[in-house]
């Protein structure tokens, strides 16, 4: 009785492919990738019952009120655009490499909204020293 041989044929996984999806999903993830760019502004805030002494008389002074109108230098701004402040606190920074101190004073009911975009507004110009000041409660 004959059997018929079996052919032992060796087994084999081409990686080829493997490795041009591995790639392909590598490239993907690189170029899919958003980099964010953090920015931290670091804020002095004032002892409650202490008292803030400005030595600068070039600071620019930024005012909320509890609506979320500005005031800068004792001016008000005709509205509360992004765009109106900054041009505003542009037009008061000057050229000064370190740059001026910059104060902000807001009303305790004002939006937080308003407070962050004076900063960012600030930021935006490259202004780093930024203060935010209040005001002693009545005893």
């Amino acid at each position: 009785m004959q059997f018929k041989r079996q052919n032992n044929r060796e087994l084999d996984v081409n990686l080829t492919p493997l490795i041009d999806v591995v790639f392909l999903l590598l490239i993907f993830f690189m170029v899919s990738t958003t980099f964010t760019d953090k920015t931290e502004l670091t804020i002095d805030l004032p002892e409650a019952s202490g008292e803030i002494q400005m030595k600068d008389d070039k600071a620019i002074k930024v005012v909320i009120n509890a609506s979320g109108e500005y005031s800068v230098n004792g001016k008000r701004l005709i509205n509360d655009h992004f765009s109106t402040l900054k041009s505003a606190i542009g037009q008061l920074q000057g050229s000064a490499e370190a740059g001026p101190a910059f104060v902000i004073t807001a009303d305790a009911k004002a939006p937080h909204q308003a407070v962050v975009m004076a900063m960012d507004a600030a930021g935006q110009l490259g202004i780093s020293n930024i203060s935010v000041t209040t005001i002693r409660p009545d005893e």
